[in-house]
């Protein structure tokens, strides 16, 4: 019996990926070591071949599931061996495997089961009977043969009663070869088609999945966003879901596979045992195994939406170290309103209620303005839930009949704010404070930073993907956790003000080193360099490495310590400036210097030229922000509620959510219409997300509107005739 080879995922990875192996294998290697994936992509880009953050994602993430596949193939190795049944050939079948399915197809036969037919049958002797039939011999009287293996004391009353035990046997064998399992899945992934039926009875109160009454289509083309629709339809009792696959071709297919030969006198035995086993065993086991593939399908689909939206809204603009009012707005409990400082401290709160008279409202008008004079902000950020549209009117009334023209109103998404506000988070920062207020506080927090503040809320809280709640929840979470720490990380940390959340998700750190981090400048003061990071406590050289350069310190002690360039470059900085007769606070503050570095004169084994062109840019722009510059969207002034639409009205919205079938787009109505991917250009679109993200302004135009479930259908294509 040969030994088994080490297991190397490398090069299977590398193939799948279409990677080359060094690049693979240097990856590997450097997770293996402990190494973040922010950090592997930005400071070892000659080590990893300049692989970028989703590349070396998606080696972990193959990594991990070979690494799991080949613990389980030892368990199954181990199994079949201590059962005496593993010979080279079943050995070299399963060190092939690189799908759990087919692993686990070549393990049905020898896996522990409980007493099936077959088992019983097995009991009672007939497995020489079963085989005979299996054999398909030129000769021979099936019943007369049968007649052998009566024994009434067995359960065995006649040769019928034999025949249908070995047919079990039969049945089984066949199911539980790889093969077939294989044939029938390849036949229902590739050729099947899932249809949907009403439940008569749920026929009244499923009215949302009335598009799936009588629905068919093929399984390999079904998009997530239509077989997650379904599953939920079934979930919730309204769908009965059906797989099928034509029959007929599979049967002959199986039938070969089995050895079936039409002049032996045990065919039609044979025949009567495989068409049982396929309606009996491998039908249902297959179906449930493709729809379990195509939920995992869809789940990555839906989960790669939701992240790329979610990065599109972590990502957003930011107005910058600005003072901020923020409103959170409420029609029966008023609008609660907070001004934050520049750093997003907070500093007051008020309350005005638009729905109490023309009196209080002349009066809570004269408060809020005099709550603006007194704050000076340079916008006021307005939730956009219920009553946002009133509220921004208001605001804009008081600031311009108080001749304030240099305050811009904003609408901010609230999406996950609630959550927040109720959140230990809230309550540790603001425990005397009512949750609406803290609601505001968030709301303005937003509109100065939103990476900042919706780092605090649990990523699938925001609400900007498409049936969050129907995928895997530890695959969907795991995915947003690595947007969150990619943007953070992308964006880079002000050591000195970044709350523990925000810091927790920097490379290297955690959230008890992040605790660690603010307890020591509570101690200590502001961080005056990067390397007071390694006094604090739990923090050494290798977090200190992952860290260093996605942490920013501004009018610190060095001026490298304001940007990404990593400590472990600051003597190469030196070496150059020196080399240009300048030092280093001359090459960061004069933008032209630096296009003047031989670069080539610096390559090493260390340092490459994706390394040397990183710290030229980095000095030419020291901590730059990598997000865009911050511009207000504007809403029409006479369109608030749905019922002021009307088909072919025009106007400028904000792309909230990007799906597989196309985007949302809020217009200031308090519900967002939906542009489908037909109408999203005058071109064909295959993914929507080739034309739109999250947080763009789009010119919509209105094609239909249902008040009764209140859904609108935008287009944003060309008005016919318009000759744009």
């Amino acid at each position: 019996m040969t030994e088994p080879t080490p297991f190397n995922p490398s090069p299977l990875i590398a193939r799948e990926l279409d990677l080359p192996l060094h690049k693979v294998d240097a990856v590997v290697r450097l997770l293996a070591e402990g190494n973040t994936v922010p950090f592997i992509a930005r400071y070892r880009k000659e080590v990893a071949g300049s692989l970028d953050e989703i590349q070396i994602r998606a080696v972990e993430e193959r990594q991990d599931y070979l690494t799991g596949l080949d613990t389980r193939r030892k368990t199954i190795l181990a199994s079949i061996e201590e059962q005496g049944k593993l010979d080279d050939g079943l050995r070299s079948r399963i060190e092939a495997c690189t799908i759990k399915t087919a692993l686990e197809d070549l393990y049905l036969p020898f896996k522990p089961k409980r007493r099936t037919r077959a088992t019983m049958a097995r009991e009672r002797g007939l497995e020489p009977l079963a085989l005979r039939i299996m054999a398909q011999p030129a000769q021979g009287q099936p019943l007369i043969e049968a007649q052998s293996f009566v024994d009434p004391e067995k359960g065995v009353d006649d040769a019928e009663a034999a025949l249908a035990g070995a047919r079990d046997i039969c049945a089984e064998i066949v199911a539980e070869t790889a093969e077939v399992r294989a044939l029938v899945r390849e036949r229902y992934s590739r050729g099947g088609r899932l249809a949907a039926a009403v439940v008569k009875s749920k026929q009244d109160e499923g009215q949302k999945f009335r598009d799936y009454f009588d629905y068919s289509e093929a399984v390999a083309t079904i998009p997530s966003h239509r077989f997650l629709a379904v599953q939920r339809g079934e979930g919730e009792g309204v769908l009965k879901l059906k797989m099928a696959i034509d029959e007929g071709p599979v049967m002959r297919r199986i039938l070969g596979l089995a050895g079936l030969k039409t002049a032996s006198p045990f065919a039609g035995q044979l025949s009567a045992a495989v068409q049982d086993g396929y309606q009996r065993l491998i039908a249902p086991g297959v179906e449930s195994d493709v729809r379990a593939d195509l939920k995992t399908r869809s789940d990555l689909a839906a989960v790669e939406v939701f992240a790329e939206n979610l990065r599109n809204l972590l990502l957003a603009a930011p107005l910058g170290s600005k003072p901020v009012i923020g409103v959170d707005p409420g029609l029966r409990t008023g609008c609660k309103c907070a001004s934050v400082s520049r750093s997003g401290d907070f500093e007051e709160n008020m309350t005005f209620n638009l729905v109490k008279g023309r009196a209080a409202l002349e009066s809570a008008g004269r408060e809020f303005t005099a709550f603006v004079k007194r704050h000076q902000p340079a916008a006021v950020a307005v939730g956009n839930g219920t009553g946002s549209r009133e509220a921004e009117q208001f605001v804009r009334r008081c600031l311009k009949d108080a001749g304030i023209a240099d305050v811009i109103v904003v609408s901010v998404s609230e999406a996950g704010a609630s959550v927040y506000s109720a959140s230990p988070v809230a309550i540790e920062e603001f425990p005397d404070l009512d949750v609406t207020v803290r609601g505001a506080i968030s709301i303005a927090r937003r509109l100065q930073d939103p990476l900042s503040e919706l780092v605090k809320i649990e990523p699938k809280a925001i609400g900007v993907g498409q049936y969050q709640h129907d995928v895997n929840q530890s695959l969907l979470a795991r995915k947003l956790d690595e947007v969150v720490e990619s943007c953070v990380n992308g964006v880079g940390v002000e050591l000195s003000t970044a709350s523990v959340l925000l810091l927790s998700r920097v490379a290297g750190i955690g959230p008890k080193t992040a605790k660690n981090i603010v307890l020591f400048r509570q101690q200590e003061g502001p961080f005056r360099n990067r390397r007071q990071l390694l006094k604090v406590k739990g923090l050494g050289q290798r977090a200190f490495q992952q860290a260093a350069g996605f942490l920013r310190v501004r009018g610190g002690d060095h001026p490298l310590d304001a940007s990404a360039v990593h400590p472990e470059r600051y003597g190469l900085v030196k070496q150059i400036a020196g080399d240009m007769g300048v030092g280093i606070e001359k090459l960061v503050s004069d933008p032209a210097l630096p296009d003047r570095i031989p670069l080539g004169d610096y390559v090493s084994e260390e340092v490459g030229m994706p390394t040397l062109k990183d710290i030229v840019e980095e000095l030419k722009k020291p901590g730059r922000d990598p997000r865009e510059e911050f511009s207000a969207p504007a809403f029409r002034e006479d369109v608030q509620d749905i019922t002021d639409l009307k088909p072919g009205m025009v106007l400028e919205g904000v792309v909230t959510n990007v799906t597989n079938f196309g985007a949302f787009v809020d217009v200031g109505v308090h519900r967002d219409g939906l542009v489908h991917i037909s109408q999203l250009a005058d071109r064909y679109v295959r993914d929507p997300a080739e034309v739109v993200k999250a947080g763009d302004r789009i010119t919509v135009r209105v094609l239909e509107l249902d008040l009764q479930r209140g859904r609108i259908s935008f287009s944003a294509k060309k008005a016919p005739g318009s000759g744009e």
